[in-house]
């Protein structure tokens, strides 16, 4: 059984490595730093294990911040009116390339400058949603890394169906406002079909609309899926904590909403694609162009369980499911 890593041990890890950084000279140009507009969708406290992973890998391929490279950080809290802003101060800024994810803020952002180069750390569809034209020659000023979360919907619903083998009723929670919500959402109702399985789609676009939507649920589904994206995110902990009260167990797509007390997910390891993404900058700052530098998708995925949202629900979770799982929450 795989054992619970904490954010605690993993800051610790990056914070406690031992290793000699090679420095990269010619980065330097007539004394100015080249620098990263890091805008991130959600807040500090909630992502910045991620920030941390992707400074961590900039380190390693020989970007010290404050040394060779400047990082100017933003965090939008999930607040698409943010995204804007934050993408026009990066403009005027005139940093050398824009971080961010989830598909909204990159939308934003790309709006904002068609010059700049910007590398998505993971995004929904890419192609479907309009980030790039394909994921091998994306063309423009934008790249990145695909998280594929839409198409792993039917992966998740029968993973949920080891835990509740007569599920008939799903409820499912997105975000109309985000292009990402609107397709997985797609998805989610394709697969539930196949497994005769009855949805009932719950669409907000503020934190204010959360409250409102679970009081539609009341007796109406035996589930809840979640769409990970930036609104969501921001306030997974009160969603986790409203479907608890529903008596409502909970899917997700990212194990860290299940670290924060979702019942399971299963999807992409997002520490990773950020590491992976501070590979993607480092090309972009040797020269490379966005357009030329295709789309990855990820390679790693985690299955998350949460035996104490579980016992709380008084569900049992098959050993089979629990030998499995990459993290068991207890």
């Amino acid at each position: 059984m795989a054992s619970y890593i904490g954010r605690r041990k993993f800051l610790a890890t990056l914070g406690g490595a031992a290793v000699a950084w090679p420095l990269v000279a010619h980065a330097q140009q007539a004394g100015k730093l080249p620098i990263v507009g890091f805008l991130g969708s959600t807040t500090p406290t909630i992502n910045g294990q991620w920030a941390a992973a992707f400074v961590q890998r900039l380190r390693e391929v020989g970007w010290i911040e404050a040394r060779n490279i400047a990082i100017e950080y933003r965090w939008a809290e999930g607040r698409n009116e943010r995204y804007a802003e934050i993408a026009s101060e990066f403009v005027r800024l005139k940093v050398d390339v824009i971080v961010t994810w989830g598909t909204a803020p990159v939308v934003a952002v790309k709006r904002a400058t068609a010059v700049i180069p910007i590398v998505f750390t993971t995004a929904g569809d890419p192609v479907a949603t309009g980030l790039v034209a394909s994921l091998a020659r994306p063309g423009g000023n934008v790249t990145g890394l695909s998280n594929q979360t839409a198409d792993l919907a039917g992966k998740r619903l029968e993973l949920l169906r080891e835990i509740i083998p007569d599920l008939r009723r799903l409820a499912i929670l997105s975000n109309a406002g985000n292009p990402i919500g609107v397709l997985e959402m797609g998805e989610v109702q394709a697969a539930a079909r196949t497994l005769g399985v009855e949805v009932l789609p719950l669409e907000i676009r503020r934190a204010e609309d959360i409250a409102p939507a679970f009081e539609l649920l009341k007796g109406r589904a035996q589930a809840l899926y979640v769409i990970a994206e930036p609104l969501i995110g921001s306030n997974r902990v009160r969603i986790n904590t409203l479907a608890l009260g529903a008596r409502l167990p909970t899917l997700h797509g990212l194990r860290e909403y299940v670290e924060a007390g979702g019942l399971m997910s299963y999807g992409p390891n997002s520490p990773d694609l950020f590491r992976r993404s501070a590979d993607i900058v480092d090309k972009i700052l040797r020269g490379a162009k966005p357009s030329d530098i295709p789309v990855e998708q990820p390679t790693r995925f985690d299955l998350a369980v949460n035996l104490t949202t579980a016992k709380t629900l008084g569900l049992t979770v098959p050993d089979k499911l629990l030998v499995a799982a990459d993290e068991v929450i207890e």
